[in-house]
């Protein structure tokens, strides 16, 4: 075998596409669009490299069309997960042992076949599956997807490169094994990244995966399977199943190989699944990595110094691009009197200009909420602040589900900023907003920072470089990702690794080096070239 010390290509963030009228890529992504539309697709689990068909079939259709049918997946068992778990560990050795630069190279590889021949696929699959607008469906499953695996190789480069110094006639060596087991990655629906990333990160570091997505992301999961298949990942390395939860758990939670799992999702079931594992700690080979990313009450924080335009601008960017249904989303702000009359003229201006309806028609801002699950629950929230008699409606309010599940950008004025509304996840399109004196600014930072249980992104809207300072420090537990005149969304691969703490998750900040230290077990060599010969010490001798 040869060896040798490998440069990776350099990685930058793959440029969003604008989708202009009468672009290559506007037309590539209509044509993605029809096909998709005009074709029931059948999507397989996906074990040992097989493609694996039930007798329990289920329907797929879009969040904003959902009497159209755009395919059926296969629903599995208990038996399916079983299968899923003895073809990662049959795979293990092999991919383990397989030389670094050639685990990267696929997904290398991965990365330019979302680049060139499935970026229109993988965005269509997006926008009909997942109900995102063209430009959404583009940042998400086509660029940051990109952007994941070219950087994760470059920072598992950057891993393996760092070893420990070594004294005279030693040398001391780190290696950086997989984890002892199979890893366990759950996907949620509303980032075709995600959902490619949190198996692709811990396969990439040697590890064999079991994968299960929200059911809502199967048919943008199929596409992430078939790039992976064509860019060469072998049998069993990463394996599909369509499984109900509690299901799964069962299986994998009780499995003596179970090493860890990589979860984006609610923090109800994130706190249930680090419970059964603590109860059942004694099974396990090793003790599992738990590494979680969930939920979020993210707030924008505006002070008096702040210019109102760029203010209206974030939150309502910030609240309602896709729906709101972003872990990172604008959820509550605090806004001082003196600058609310222009912030809401400026954003109720905005969203009269917004249109609202399918993502085929690429003129629409608003789409879909995910399923009729999350529209009951969104909506009953706004049905509950209407007829509380203290809350405001400044804009928005209604929402229609007979087609789509269509909910109007809502913000609501609350008197109280301990009200459900501001303290609750909603994830979805409902922006809360408290109003408060600017000579109560310092008292704002400590309701900000108490009055959620969760700690994932948030911003400061300022001028005055004091207040910048004085937020930052006061609020440095409140974000995992904190933003300085910038909405609270968007977190670039590369530039700002993303993951909050408290309530929010384990930070352990998908898109950096931080991440894939989680996915890999080190081993200390030490080799000493002239061993001693006796047991004897210099302090030992007579004076």
């Amino acid at each position: 075998m040869s060896f040798g010390q490998f440069n990776v290509p350099t990685p930058v963030n793959e440029p969003v596409k604008e989708y202009r009228p009468g672009s290559p890529e506007r037309e590539a992504l209509k044509k993605a669009l029809a096909e998709f539309r005009s074709q029931e697709t059948d999507i397989p689990m996906y074990i040992g490299g097989q493609e694996i068909r039930t007798d329990r079939k289920l329907r797929v259709s879009p969040p904003h069309d959902h009497q159209h049918t755009l395919g059926y997946f296969h629903e599995g068992d208990a038996q399916h997960v079983t299968q899923a778990i003895e073809a990662s560990l049959s795979a293990k050795e092999a991919w383990a042992n397989l030389s670094w630069e050639h685990r990267a190279s696929i997904f290398l590889k991965a990365a330019e076949l979302i680049t060139g021949p499935y970026r229109a696929r993988i965005n269509a699959a997006t926008m009909l599956g997942q109900s995102k607008n063209a430009y959404q469906a583009e940042i998400d499953s086509a660029c940051e997807l990109i952007d994941f695996l070219r950087f994760n190789v470059h920072y598992a480069t950057e891993i393996y490169r760092q070893q420990p110094n070594s004294s005279p006639g030693v040398w001391n060596r780190l290696e950086y094994r997989p984890l002892e087991g199979f890893v366990f990655a759950l996907t949620p629906f509303n980032f075709t990244a995600i959902a490619g990333n949190l198996p692709t990160s811990a396969a990439l570091m040697g590890n064999t995966v079991v994968w299960k997505p929200a059911y809502t992301q199967v048919l943008s999961a199929k596409v992430i399977m078939e790039v992976l298949h064509e860019a060469g990942l072998p049998a069993g390395v990463i394996n599909l199943i369509y499984v109900d939860g509690p299901v799964a758990g069962e299986v994998i939670f009780n499995h003596p190989d179970f090493a860890g799992i990589h979860f984006t999702g609610s923090t109800k079931v994130f706190q249930q699944i680090w419970g059964t594992i603590g109860a059942n700690i004694h099974k396990y080979r090793s003790y599992p990595r738990i590494v979680g990313e969930t939920g979020g009450k993210d707030f924008v924080l505006v002070h008096e110094s702040a210019d109102e335009e760029e203010v209206a601008t974030g939150l309502v960017r910030g609240a309602f691009e896709y729906q709101g249904q972003k872990c990172s989303a604008a959820s509550r702000a605090y806004i001082p009197s003196t600058l609310w009359p222009a912030v809401k003229e400026k954003m109720t201006q905005f969203l009269r200009e917004m249109k609202m309806g399918g993502t085929e028609d690429f003129t629409n801002f608003i789409n879909a909420v995910i399923d009729e699950r999350s529209f009951k629950k969104i909506t009953g929230y706004i049905d509950e602040a209407k007829k509380s008699g203290q809350i405001i409606v400044i804009a928005g309010g209604n929402y229609e589900g007979s087609k789509g599940y269509f909910i109007e950008p809502t913000v609501l004025q609350v008197n109280d900023p301990s009200y459900r509304t501001m303290c609750e996840e909603i994830f979805g399109p409902v922006l809360s907003v408290y109003v408060y004196e600017p000579a109560e600014f310092e008292n704002m930072l400590k309701v900000v920072d108490h009055t959620s249980p969760y700690a994932l992104t948030g911003s400061i809207f300022a001028k005055d470089r004091y207040i910048i300072e004085q937020a930052t420090q006061a609020l440095q537990n409140a974000a995992g990702n904190f933003y300085i005149n910038d909405k609270p969304t968007g977190a670039v691969v590369g530039q700002q690794p993303f993951g909050g703490a408290r309530a929010s998750g384990t930070n352990d900040k998908a898109g950096s080096a931080l991440n894939l230290y989680r996915w890999v077990s080190a081993r200390t060599i030490k080799e000493t070239y002239l061993s001693p010969k006796h047991f004897d010490y210099p302090f030992l001798q007579r004076e």
